[in-house]
């Protein structure tokens, strides 16, 4: 993790997300960029649009502020006003620095609340391949102290390893590998078994802290978030599932849940076709 990219709206809650962003940003000694995006005008007023500009600038600069002593002195917080699709936006900034994440707020209060709420939201973790950490209202946490890492019996469910455990050793935090499904089989728990088995073997190589569990229940969101709450965990770590159709980003509704759900901050973390370490060569979409 080397930069962070944050959409702003001003809102209380979109600076949790930069509140968040700081928090990691200290672990990772990575720099932090703001972004705010101006929907092309339609019905503003004229001079409006330029106006819209120099109140975010104004805005920014208060945030810069208040924030940068908050951060380490070799970071750095700085800010973009962008125009265009706010999702788009905000992907392309971070598709422009090296191993970036993006930290946002999955609520929001202003005029641009559709972008926080519902499908909008969703639509910055389909549209990128890197990872999204997200965080909804009242759900900031002093520090990451406990992950919940889910695995279930798809082939990509462990594409999210690396990234988790690249959080975990930066935050000394303890992961939880707990294996998930909706039935109790004993195909299904002899492949959970060999998954949980390898990914406990890639924590145990890097010096991570890990607890294992099995759960199953009917809706695999609901049991992960309960046991989340259980151990007191300050975040889960998920794959998102891809579709497009119609020439637009439609999460699966694991990931919709979770995101729409979860109490903590969830990291989302896009599958795609990888090898690590000779390990996890995976394709497709998972939990």
């Amino acid at each position: 993790m080397k930069h962070i990219i944050v959409p702003i709206d001003f809102s209380k809650e979109s600076v949790n997300g930069l509140r968040l962003a700081i928090t990691f940003a200290n672990k990772f000694n990575c720099d932090i960029q703001m972004v705010y995006v101006q929907k092309y005008p339609t019905d503003l007023t004229p001079g409006g649009f330029d106006e819209e500009h120099k109140s975010a600038e104004k805005k920014f600069e208060e945030l810069v502020a208040e924030y940068s002593p908050k951060m380490l002195e070799s970071a750095n917080l700085t800010y973009i006003v962008k125009k265009g699709k706010i999702y788009r936006e905000v992907v392309n900034q971070a598709h422009a620095f090296e191993n970036s994440v993006i930290i946002c707020s999955t609520h929001g209060a202003s005029g641009f609340e559709e972008f926080f709420i519902g499908s909008n939201a969703f639509r910055i973790i389909s549209a990128t391949d890197n990872p999204v950490i997200t965080i909804r209202h009242g759900s900031m946490p002093r520090d990451i102290q406990k992950i919940v890492l889910p695995i279930d019996i798809t082939t990509d469910t462990r594409q999210k390893v690396p990234v988790t455990a690249e959080v975990a050793r930066a935050f000394n935090a303890e992961v939880h590998v707990i294996g998930v499904a909706t039935l109790q089989t004993d195909e299904i728990d002899l492949k959970l078994n060999a998954y949980i088995k390898q990914v406990c073997n890639y924590l145990k190589e890097r010096d991570i802290r890990f607890q294992t569990a099995s759960l199953r229940g009917d809706n695999i969101t609901d049991i992960t978030i309960e046991y989340a709450l259980d151990v007191n965990a300050d975040m889960v770590s998920i794959m998102t599932e891809q579709n497009i159709a119609l020439s637009d980003f439609v999460l699966g509704s694991y990931a919709q849940q979770m995101l729409s759900k979860s109490p903590i901050p969830v990291l989302s973390v896009t599958p795609k076709e990888i090898s690590i370490s000779g390990s996890f060569i995976t394709q497709g979409g998972g939990h």
